[in-house]
């Protein structure tokens, strides 16, 4: 019997409804969203798991911080809140406001990247990989082998292997590299944490070899809860603690700021010398905006400085974690096969272990993100050959990503206990029948631009 996790350490001021569709409804919306859960409007959804991203709850003072925003084009007062924030939480000295995480990564990726660089990764994510293709970069898994045994109790499979990655330096030559990245936690990989100590050994390879490491630091408060439980030789520190070390390992950061800083939009460049910030500048300017503002209005950058402060609040994160990991042993107690441990903003199923029947080249982890919405009116969103299958230019052959997943992305401050039991228990019903589920899926279009056409795919169902 799994325990009951505790309850919500917050009140609930503001409701919004939502609409349960019935199952008529919801198959007329997977018709008319091409059967691509993207395709889907919010409307036709009862809970929305299909990203982390952007889909939380702002505080009261968060709430309070917007009503300060100072729109001024250039120097504005909100950006220096957003900018002494970031010093005091993160340790950086320079900051550049994004519009969100992608364009953080345009800028830093159309500007580092010349084609043919190798770009030392533990595991991109979809849109990092897609920006890592369109700029010519040629992405190099360094990850721990245990990143791809979903059953693996391991509590860092995030990690990067540093033999792998002294390999790649030395094969490829450190005048090809642009940087190391690497993402905590771990997205692609079911939300595993990077411990500190791999951290801190990531960064001595870096300094070595003179090469910057930056960090996909979406998830970066998670990740230093995730050290603090895992870790012994930081069980004493405190959180905002761990996140300051975590970060002293880097030279910069990439962050959607819609991810553990818990705003609605926003996303930012954090780099430690004045080199790299005037580097990057002229690629904001033409893509986002002045430096200051980067695409965001001033009332978002006060909100922005609030949520990273409030993002390393302890009983905040034994509770966000805690409810992942609560959906986590509902799954497990019903049979469902899912990436362990549970991760830090979702749970990712195993989608080849849930319907082995379906073959890979027919995007079984996309099947049941369809087969759970017809049960429940659930969203999530499959993570495998739809998302990460490349193709090889020269030889046509197709590579297979080796972990075939299924995410549901819990959002912040945003679902009670009640509806993570509701989900828990549509999974399992799904998986009850699974052996009736007969179908794969093919692609009738998808755009040409490389890494991205998962988002915009129209599927059609075929019978196997």
């Amino acid at each position: 019997m799994v325990k009951r996790m505790q309850p919500e350490p917050f009140r609930i001021k503001m409701v919004e409804p939502v609409s349960v569709p019935d199952a008529a409804a919801r198959e007329k919306a997977l018709e008319a969203g091409h059967f691509n859960m993207f395709g889907l409007r919010s409307e036709d959804i009862y809970i929305d798991l299909l990203t982390d991203s952007g889909t939380g709850a702002m505080s009261k003072y968060q709430w309070a911080a917007l009503m300060k925003g100072d729109e001024a084009y250039a120097g504005a007062d909100s950006f220096y809140a957003l900018k002494n924030a970031v010093k005091e939480v993160l340790g950086f000295d320079y900051v550049i406001p994004t519009h969100q995480g992608r364009a953080a990564e345009h800028v830093v990726f159309s500007t580092l990247v010349k084609p043919g660089n190798i770009l030392p990764f533990n595991m991109p994510f979809d849109t990092t990989l897609a920006h890592a293709f369109n700029a010519g970069g040629i992405t190099v898994n360094c990850v721990i082998d245990e990143a791809f045994d979903p059953e693996s109790l391991l509590p860092f499979k995030g990690n990067v292997d540093i033999a792998k990655l002294e390999a790649t330096i030395a094969q490829h030559g450190r005048d090809n590299i642009p940087f190391i990245m690497v993402t905590i936690t771990n997205n692609s990989g079911g939300g595993q944490p990077v411990s500190l100590e791999n951290l801190r050994a990531v960064s001595a390879v870096a300094k070595k070899h003179g090469l910057p490491l930056l960090l996909d630091a979406a998830r970066l408060a998670e990740n230093a809860y995730f050290i603090k439980m895992r870790e012994p030789a930081c069980k004493d520190m405190t959180v905002a603690q761990i996140l300051k070390a975590t970060m002293d390992t880097a030279d910069g950061i990439t962050c959607s700021a819609k991810k553990d800083p818990l705003v609605n939009i926003g996303g930012m460049i954090c780099c430690r010398t004045e080199e790299m910030y005037h580097a990057l500048l002229p690629r904001v300017i033409l893509f986002e905006g002045f430096v200051t503002y980067g695409g965001l209005a001033g009332r978002d950058l006060e909100c922005l400085a609030q949520g990273l402060r409030e993002m390393v609040d302890e009983h905040y994160l034994a509770h966000r974690v805690g409810q992942v990991k609560y959906l986590g042993d509902l799954l497990e107690e019903g049979g469902v096969p899912f990436v362990k441990p549970a991760g830090g903003h979702a749970i990712f199923i195993d989608a080849a272990a849930f319907l082995p029947h379906i073959p890979q080249k027919y995007y079984p982890a996309d099947v049941l993100a369809i087969e759970v919405y017809r049960e429940g009116a659930v969203r999530g969103i499959g993570l495998g050959a739809l998302a990460f299958a490349t193709e090889d230019e020269k030889t046509g052959e197709v590579k297979m990503p080796k972990l075939e997943l299924y995410r549901l992305a819990i959002n912040r401050r945003t679902y009670t206990n009640s509806h993570i039991e509701f989900i828990a228990q549509t999974i399992v019903d799904v998986y009850k029948r699974r052996e009736s589920i007969r179908y794969g899926l093919k692609v009738e279009y998808a755009p040409p631009v490389k890494g991205i056409h998962h988002f915009l795919a129209h599927l059609r169902p075929f019978n196997l």
